[in-house]
């Protein structure tokens, strides 16, 4: 049992959970032979890395390492804990879970801060609905007068904060722990060394996760005071720079319409939202990055439209947007394209005035206006300069192709520079010069580094031998490399056909592995299936990650190979095991042989025969041993 779920459903909901089709509704995918293929939603890469198999149910990432069951997926796609990925598995498939008796206990750090946040937000609902308050009618005044009066607050859990400590209390008679409060950032620690409450006569706009479970707070001050709006600091749960106001609702109409809007307030999303136009989310705080394009673009596969306000403010933000321009931006990405435009709302407007001034059929037009990045940022920039001027052209020139330099590569910044070049009146073969001569924007990507798990090759997604993540071969010796590494692929092919592994269980069991994880994660298979003989490749997976942390990604690092029945395969990598395990013992006979001053001739003699005996026997093996190859 896993956090008050009992094995019975946790089977059921594995069951019932397609693999395929939850990463199909995440990245698009494409099937190449018997698996299907995606680029990674886990980092940043153009050619398809990640790799899904429908008959285990197993994903693994070949670009950045990570890997395992459906379970898995979901925890680090939305940040879950075990049991809440189980949980949002079962609701997608309408299995009702039964319940393990007693309140649920939180299994992590992140559940226990989403309790408090969840605590937090029905107090502050409760402030804003009933406290007769003057300060709590002041924030319900001030929500009328935005639109927001009616049914809105209980479709957005709005609330109010009171302060004064009132927040504090409140979670104190529930027992949740003062730390737990400091650090969801609900509270803060006083100069006195006592908890405070952090938002204080605020309107309150709790901040959702892609899953609709509350991580943060956004607060907007009733009257007058000092920020205007404060949002919750960066916690475990929430990173402003991968969380977008509203996903949780606009998801559904973004994957339906192929259409994202982006603004850049909280108000802005509810009203359009309010409005009927519900594939809007809002950054928080921070300027759009490409986290957040890419969380979007798995939902929205057609456009990304920032709408940017007609203010100074609004501006900045436009200019700020240039920066992710990039080749996916290129027809050259091929199906990566992101297609993002931009469009700025006339009359200095932010998009909760216009759509409240002109509808929402408007704005929709507004949008469906939208111009891309390209464009967008090409305009802004000759907008700046004189063209009637010799020197204004000259300088609108260098300041419009600036703009193409992180695609200065490609054939659309070529396309893009003949036009630029027409409308300064420059010839173009110079436009073409000084685009060769811009030197890209450097782009800081984090790369992660993966343990080493062996020396060889991978398969790409056409087929062809990519390198694995490996320590170098050249530090632990080609053979070592290549012994680890058919430790592995026998490892992942018994998980991936767990039939096999009962056949060969003799290998998993007597096999001397080279490395300790091995050891462990075959002993930890062999178990598992000698409970449950029937068990599924991710149960075997689940299992092992309860003694493994590394478990998942281990077992998931090895593809089928083509021309190859999985039978056969086992077969031979389960030789290749012997035949590692007898050279070894050789070197060891050989060792002891030449160290045997000590031992009398017979057993000398007996020590040679067993040298020679043994090398016969490996030649005979090794003569057979061969992978047929359909």
């Amino acid at each position: 049992m896993a956090g008050g779920i009992s094995d019975d459903d946790l089977r059921k909901v594995r069951e019932a959970s397609d693999l395929v089709s939850i990463v199909g509704e995440r990245v698009p995918v494409k099937q190449r032979g018997r698996d299907f293929w995606c680029c990674c939603p886990f980092h940043q890469e153009k050619t398809p890395s990640c790799k899904i198999d429908p008959h285990s149910q197993l994903w693994h990432c070949f670009g950045c390492g990570e890997g395992g069951d459906v379970f898995t997926f979901v925890m680090k796609l939305d940040g879950l804990s075990f049991p809440d990925a189980v949980r949002s598995l079962a609701q997608r498939a309408g299995i009702e879970l039964s319940d393990s008796g007693g309140p649920r206990v939180p299994n992590s750090k992140k559940a226990r801060l989403k309790e408090v946040c969840a605590a937090t937000a029905e107090f502050y609902h409760l402030q804003l609905m009933r406290s007769p308050a003057p300060e709590a009618a002041a924030a319900r005044s001030y929500l009328a007068n935005r639109g927001f009066g009616g049914e809105v607050p209980k479709r957005w859990n709005l609330g109010f904060a009171p302060g004064s400590g009132s927040l504090v209390r409140h979670l104190s008679a529930k027992r949740i722990p003062v730390s737990d409060m400091i650090e969801a950032n609900v509270a803060l620690k006083g100069r006195d060394g006592r908890a405070r409450d952090r938002f204080y006569n605020r309107v309150m706009f709790p901040i959702c996760d892609q899953t609709g479970e509350c991580i943060a707070f956004g607060g907007r001050v009733v009257g007058s005071g000092e920020p205007k709006y404060l949002n919750s600091q960066e916690t475990p749960l929430f990173h402003k720079s991968q969380v977008l106001y509203g996903l949780d609702k606009a998801k559904a109409d973004m994957t339906a319409t192929g259409v994202a809007i982006i603004t850049e307030g909280y108000t802005d999303v509810i009203a359009l939202h309010e409005a009927g136009v519900r594939n809007a989310v809002a950054t928080l705080g921070t300027a759009l990055t490409m986290s957040h394009i890419r969380i979007i673009s798995r939902h929205a596969k057609k456009r990304i439209v920032y709408l940017f306000d007609g203010d100074a403010a609004g501006q900045r933000a436009a200019d700020r947007a240039l920066e992710f321009i990039d080749e996916s931006m290129t027809p050259e990405a091929g199906r990566t394209r992101i297609e993002l435009c931009a469009v700025t709302l006339p009359d200095d407007q932010d998009p909760a005035e216009f759509v409240a001034a002109h509808g929402a059929d408007a704005l929709r037009e507004l949008v469906a206006g939208a111009v891309p990045l390209l464009t967008y940022g090409i305009e802004r920039r000759l907008s700046r300069h004189d063209l009637a001027t010799a020197e204004g052209r000259t300088r609108a020139l260098t300041d419009a192709l600036s703009v193409l330099a992180p695609i200065k590569n490609s054939l659309l910044a070529k396309d893009y520079a003949h036009q630029i070049a027409d409308r300064c009146r420059a010839r173009e073969e110079d436009a073409l010069a000084m685009l060769a001569r811009l030197r890209p924007p450097a782009r800081a990507e984090r790369q992660e580094a993966l343990p080493s798990q062996g020396g060889g090759v991978r398969p790409g997604a056409d087929g062809r031998a990519v390198p694995s993540v490996s320590e170098p071969s050249a530090r632990i010796g080609q053979a070592e490399s290549n012994r680890r590494r058919v430790e592995r692929d026998f490892l992942c092919l018994c998980v991936r056909a767990p039939h096999l592994a009962l056949a060969k269980a003799d290998a998993l069991v007597q096999t001397r592995w080279h490395l300790p994880v091995h050891e462990a994660l075959a002993r930890s298979i062999a178990d598992t299936l000698a409970v449950r003989p029937s068990a599924s490749s991710g149960e075997i997976v689940t299992a092992a990650a309860a003694i493994e942390p590394r478990a998942a990604r281990m077992l998931t690092a090895s593809s089928a190979r083509e021309g190859v029945d999985d039978a056969v395969l086992a077969g031979y990598l389960a030789e290749e095991l012997v035949i590692g395990d007898m050279e070894d013992a050789i070197e060891e006979l050989r060792a002891e042989l030449s160290g045997a001053a000590a031992l009398s001739a017979d057993e000398r003699d007996l020590l040679f025969q067993s040298v020679v005996e043994s090398q016969k026997q490996l030649r005979a093996l090794k003569a057979a041993h061969k992978l047929p190859v359909s």
